[in-house]
C-alpha cells in the first residue's frame, strides 16, 4: 500500500500537471489528432467526446489547477465524542485506498477525474476505452512526469491497457486490491462492470432528462431551457431528451410552434405523442418504450401532460434519475415537484445542463452518481473518501 502523501506534495504534483499540460499541449492535440484519424465509428457524441482541441486542454489545467486550491478532503473531523470513561473519539474522512475508472473516449477524464482521485488520497487505476489510448498514454506520462518531479511513486496513476476480456477477469479477480469502481460511459459498459464486479461501484448512469412547462410558466424561459439543454451539447449526460407541456398551457398552440422552429434551427428530430403529431415535422412516437431512451443526439420527444402530479409519476416512471427541471412562475408548484420527483438534481427555471461538479461549485467532478449510495449526483473531491473512527484512550476497558 502507498502511504498517503503529504497535502503539500499532492497539491505540488496537481501544479505540476497544470504546467506539464501547458507545456505539451501542441504535442497532446497532435496525438490525439492520430486518435480521431482512426476512430472510425458513426457515434457523433463518442467523437464530440473524443476530441482535445485547445479548449479542452484549457479545462484540464484549469481542473487541476482549481483542485490544487481546495482544501484537503482527507482527515476532515465529521463528528466527535467525549466518552463518560474519558475517551476522545472523532469521526474523520480518509481516502478509499485504490479507485479504478472505467470509462470511454474521453482523455479529459484522464487529467479530471484522475487529478480528484489523487486529490483525495486514492490510487488511481485508469481503465480508458481503445479509441483514445495514444491521447491517453500521453496524458499518463504527464502524470508520471510530475509525481517522479516531487518524489511520489508513478504507482499513484497506473493506465490498464486491457481489452475486454482482460478487464472482465480483472474486474472478478483484482490482480491487486482495489476499493471502488467508477464506469462513465454508456449503459452497456455499466451493466457489464456491475455484472463482474466484486467491490462497490459508483454508477454514473444514463441522462434521460425530462422538461415539464407548467401551465404557469414564463413561455421565454421555456423555450431559452429547453433548447438550451437539447442542443449545448448533445454528448453529455445532462442534455435534454424529453419535454411534457401542460395541457391547459395558455397560447399553447403559439408557444408549441415557436418551440418547433427553434428546434428546427438546430436540425432536432422532433417526436411527438397524438397531441404533437398533428403540428408539421413533428413524428408520432413508435411505441412508449421511446420514453426511456437517451439519445445523446439532435432528437427529442414532445408530448402533452394533464397535470404536475402526472409529470412527476411520468418522469418517475421513464427518466434515467439524473436531471428534471420544472418551469413555472408558481412557487408552491415548483417545491411540489422538487419534492418529489426522483432524480439527482431538481431545477426551477434552469437547464438540466448544470449537473455538473463545476457548474455546482465542487471545483470539478469524478462522475455523476445516478444511485443514492453513497453519494448522489456529482462527485467532488468530498465525496471520494470514505470515513473511520479514531479513538484515544488511556487504557479504558469495557
Amino acid at each position: 500500500m502507498n502511504t498517503l502523501l503529504s497535502i503539500e506534495t499532492r497539491n505540488a504534483v496537481l501544479l505540476e500537471m497544470a504546467t506539464l499540460l501547458e507545456q505539451e499541449r501542441a504535442n497532446m492535440i497532435a496525438v490525439n489528432k492520430l486518435d480521431l484519424e482512426a476512430y472510425k465509428g458513426e457515434d457523433i457524441s463518442m467523437y464530440d467526446r473524443l476530441k482535445v482541441n485547445d479548449s479542452k486542454v484549457d479545462e484540464m489545467i484549469a481542473a487541476v489547477t482549481h483542485l490544487a486550491s481546495q482544501e484537503d478532503p482527507v482527515g476532515v473531523e465529521r463528528f466527535s465524542f467525549k466518552h463518560d470513561n474519558g475517551m476522545q473519539v472523532y469521526n474523520k474522512t480518509a481516502s478509499f485506498g485504490t479507485v479504478l475508472i472505467i470509462y470511454e473516449s474521453r482523455p479529459d477524464v484522464t487529467v479530471e477525474a484522475a487529478g480528484i482521485a489523487f486529490k483525495s488520497g486514492n490510487k488511481i487505476l485508469l481503465k480508458g476505452g481503445k479509441e483514445s489510448l495514444k491521447s491517453n498514454l500521453k496524458i499518463v506520462d504527464l502524470w508520471h512526469q510530475a509525481l517522479i518531479k516531487h518524489g511520489a511513486s508513478t504507482e499513484w496513476v497506473e493506465y490498464l491497457q486491457f481489452n475486454r476480456a482482460e478487464t472482465q477477469a480483472f474486474l472478478e479477480k483484482p490482480t491487486q486490491k482495489v476499493d471502488l469502481i467508477v464506469p462513465r460511459g454508456g449503459e452497456r459498459l455499466i451493466a457489464f462492470v456491475k455484472e463482474h464486479a466484486t467491490c462497490p461501484v459508483i454508477i454514473s448512469g444514463r441522462g434521460n432528462n425530462f422538461v415539464y412547462v407548467h401551465k404557469e410558466a414564463d413561455l421565454q424561459i421555456a423555450i431559452d431551457v429547453i433548447v438550451n439543454a437539447k442542443t449545448a451539447k448533445i454528448s453529455a449526460c445532462n442534455a435534454l431528451d424529453k419535454v411534457l407541456i401542460d395541457e391547459n398551457l395558455p397560447k399553447k398552440e403559439e408557444f408549441i410552434k415557436i418551440l418547433l422552429s427553434k428546434l428546427k434551427a438546430f436540425d432536432v428530430e422532433v417526436l411527438g405523442d397524438q397531441a404533437l403529431s398533428k403540428f408539421d415535422d413533428v413524428s408520432l412516437i413508435p411505441s412508449d418504450d421511446i420514453w426511456y431512451e437517451e439519445f445523446l443526439d439532435y432528437k427529442i420527444v414532445i408530448a402533452e401532460i394533464g397535470s404536475t402530479q402526472e409529470a412527476i409519476a411520468m418522469i418517475n416512471k421513464y427518466s434515467g434519475g439524473h436531471s428534471a427541471a420544472i418551469i413555472t412562475s408558481n412557487e408552491a408548484e415548483a417545491k411540489i415537484f422538487m419534492e418529489n420527483v426522483d432524480t439527482a438534481a431538481v431545477y426551477h427555471n434552469a437547464s438540466t445542463r448544470f449537473t455538473d461538479g463545476g457548474q455546482l461549485g465542487l471545483g470539478g467532478e469524478l462522475a455523476i452518481s445516478t444511485d443514492k449510495l453513497h453519494q448522489r449526483g456529482p462527485i467532488g473531491l468530498q465525496h471520494l473518501v470514505t470515513n473511520k473512527w479514531y479513538v484515544h484512550g488511556n487504557g479504558q476497558i469495557r
